[in-house]
């Protein structure tokens, strides 16, 4: 992606060798930052405290915090703690521990004093792998807006809402349910995007309207409760959005509030796609009722961070004094809801048998 003409991902190495380098999206929208990290626990509190968000984006950048881990000390036990504190970092997303675990699979074998270089390598081919994953799942998702495009008149566009942000800045590029967007505005197809808000986090209003305005994509911020009503209007063709988890039998856990648009999509005739590589596939879940759902701080739900007419970024309290907060992180939307899943290898139906005829080599793995 490109911002102000420069071209990013979301992470890359530094130019040392010895550590990398992220966009601090908790600085986002008003401010454009990097971080650089360099050491395992800079790694794993970037991930707690979301300055790096998104499935795919996480486990990447676990991946990284693992090298680092292993420049101070590459013994096994060492290996084995690093693993397990960063995989304890956010509980849903299954990309951490996949991550982790495709880690270990190579540095396992390897003599120690081989491991740290041999894990940046790796870590940069799971960077690399993202990458072109997601460009395809964008070339993919492209045909379904394109068929659309094909029944609206000359120079309407096609009108999709999204959730959250499952965009460049939850991948290292290109985003997962943004990936069909921008191959198809980038193709010249007229299209237009809805963007939830996206509370409490505000992911939607800050991240996918920042990056979506940084691309010249056409789109409207809405509050999280209008998506029901344009869909009753006819104001809305498709629906996309991302994961962090698909269970076996196609049930998606996504951020808060996506299970309300899948059934307000359902009532209406909407088309409801998600968009996800297979790394966030948990074949060992056979329903989405075994996904662990993230409970994180009331203080996300009860302050709010915004720019005051000066300059000066700032946080709100919006809650009246001394009301408690629950603040669960994701719902799981029944697979039953959702029209299809778009992956790197195609669109499969939102099933047991849909998913394993996309990747029949893990038949016998699902649970």
């Amino acid at each position: 992606m490109k911002i102000d003409g420069v071209l990013y991902r979301t992470i890359w190495p530094s130019d040392d060798g010895a550590s990398v380098v992220i966009v601090d999206q908790t600085r986002l929208p008003h401010r454009f930052e990097t971080v650089t990290l360099g050491t395992l626990e800079e790694a794993a509190h970037a991930i707690r405290v979301m300055q790096v968000r998104g499935a795919p984006l996480i486990g990447v950048t676990a991946a990284y915090g693992l090298a680092l881990a292993l420049v101070r000390d590459a013994s096994d036990a060492a290996l084995a703690q690093a693993i397990e504190l960063l995989a304890g970092q956010r509980p849903t997303a299954i990309n951490l521990r996949w991550a982790l675990e495709e880690m270990r699979s190579v540095l396992q074998p390897q003599p120690p004093g081989d491991r740290a270089c041999r894990a940046f390598a790796k870590a940069a081919e799971m960077a690399d792998e993202d990458v072109e994953t997601c460009r395809r799942i964008g070339g993919h998702g492209l045909k379904l807006i394109e068929e659309i495009a094909k029944t609206k008149p000359a120079g309407e566009p096609v009108n999709i809402l999204t959730h959250c942000n499952a965009g460049w800045l939850a991948c290292v590029d290109w985003g997962t349910a943004t990936s069909p967007i921008y191959h198809a505005h980038d193709a010249g197809i007229p299209v237009h995007v809805w963007v939830d808000e996206t509370r409490p986090r505000n992911q939607g209003a800050a991240l996918t309207a920042f990056e979506l305005g940084a691309h010249g994509v056409p789109h409207t911020l809405i509050v999280d409760n209008a998506g029901g009503h344009l869909m009753q209007h006819g104001k809305v063709d498709l629906c996309i959005v991302g994961t962090d988890r698909v269970a076996a039998n196609g049930d998606v856990a996504n951020k808060i509030g996506t299970y309300l648009k899948a059934l307000a999509a359902h009532d209406t005739g909407v088309p409801f796609y998600v968009a996800l590589p297979y790394s966030t596939i948990d074949w060992t879940l056979s329903s989405g009722r075994d996904i662990p759902i993230e409970e994180r701080g009331a203080d996300e739900v009860l302050v709010m961070q915004g720019r005051t007419a000066d300059g000066t970024v700032a946080e709100v309290e919006i809650a009246a004094p001394g009301s408690p907060a629950a603040n669960p992180a994701f719902d799981v939307t029944p697979a039953r809801l959702v029209t299809g899943l778009i992956t790197e290898r195609g669109i499969a139906l939102a099933s047991r048998e849909g998913l394993a005829a996309l990747y029949p080599e893990r038949r016998e793995s699902a649970a």
